[in-house]
């Protein structure tokens, strides 16, 4: 079985309470159900495997990388750490993994400081806007990319 990693960084432990006209009012656990129901609606649950983690702490964020190399792909919303993180950055890099970057607001038609991502030219792709939608188009996408590996 694939294990894809969901990694969440500062501030989405938030998620459903914090700024719900920009964010909604899902938390993490609600993502985490509706990736598992995903997998089980299209018949990958004996495919794909999904683990989540959240730290507000870029270290354990590093570390939770590093102790799962065995895993097939990595979901990463990096929160706070978008644009600053580049510790986190260089633990995605050195994992060699598919990954794709996920942001629940459109970061592009932000503030400007949350404009500019240091992930996606290690992503696969970035999804951004398309709320907590985005972790499933991420699944799909990894999942589609993993056909006959």
């Amino acid at each position: 079985m694939k294990k894809i990693l969901v990694i969440n960084g500062p501030n989405l432990n938030l998620l459903g309470t914090r700024d719900p006209e920009i964010y909604g009012n899902k938390n993490l656990h609600d993502v985490e159900k509706m990736l598992n129901e995903y997998l089980i609606q299209n018949s990958l649950d004996n495919q794909f495997e999904v683990e989540f983690f959240q730290s507000n702490h870029e270290g354990d964020l590093i570390d939770y990388i590093q102790k799962n190399k065995n895993a097939h792909a990595i979901i990463i919303n990096p929160g706070g750490l978008t644009t600053v993180g580049f510790p986190l950055l260089d633990a995605l890099i050195d994992s060699e993994k598919l990954s794709i970057e996920v942001h629940i607001s459109d970061i592009h038609k932000r503030e400007e400081f949350r404009r500019n991502s240091i992930f996606p030219n290690y992503c696969i792709s970035q999804i951004s806007g398309m709320g907590i939608n985005g972790y499933m188009k991420a699944l799909s996408d990894i999942c589609n990319n993993s056909n006959g590996e």
